[in-house]
């Protein structure tokens, strides 16, 4: 069985995520079936044709969190130290090129968001990063070509 590496929190989010599939979207998704049923030809019901999509992604989304969440391997980064990029770090990198300044978090794949500033372990940049330490230069390919980062700061927790 494949583990997958995240967070206490990210676990977290993806239990409470299955809660709420299972004990409020799916009941309410039933109703909908049954009171898109009670108007009738089920042939021309937009409602029910949409009530019924709905419940598919639900029971799809609910089908792969109960797979994802018994493989998940709990890793606490607030109990690592160093200035070595791992899994959990906040790695604040600099544009060599451009001088922007951002900061990232690696994480699982189940719990990265980009909006959040939360990368993938298996993204371009998080790859490139993994096992470097502050000063090192990475460069990372993009689709507008290949960028160079350095690494400017390095903390867990």
């Amino acid at each position: 069985m494949q583990k997958f590496p995240m967070t206490a929190e990210g676990l977290n989010r993806l239990q409470e995520e299955l809660r709420q599939l299972k004990a409020e979207e799916r009941p309410a998704v039933i109703r909908a079936i049954a009171e898109a049923r009670a108007h009738g030809d089920l042939s021309e019901n937009a409602e029910y044709h949409a009530a019924r999509e709905r419940q598919s992604f639900i029971e799809g989304r609910i089908a792969e969190l109960e797979g994802i969440i018994p493989s998940v391997e709990v890793i606490d980064p607030s109990r690592m130290s160093g200035d070595q990029v791992r899994f959990g770090a906040h790695v604040t990198v600099v544009d060599e090129e451009t001088e922007d300044e951002k900061t990232y978090r690696i994480v699982g794949q189940y719990e990265a968001d980009m909006k959040a500033g939360s990368i993938s372990l298996s993204s371009p940049l998080a790859k490139a990063l993994l096992g470097k330490k502050v000063g090192d230069s990475v460069e990372v390919p993009a689709p507008g070509g290949s960028r160079v980062y350095e690494i400017a700061a390095v903390r867990f927790g």
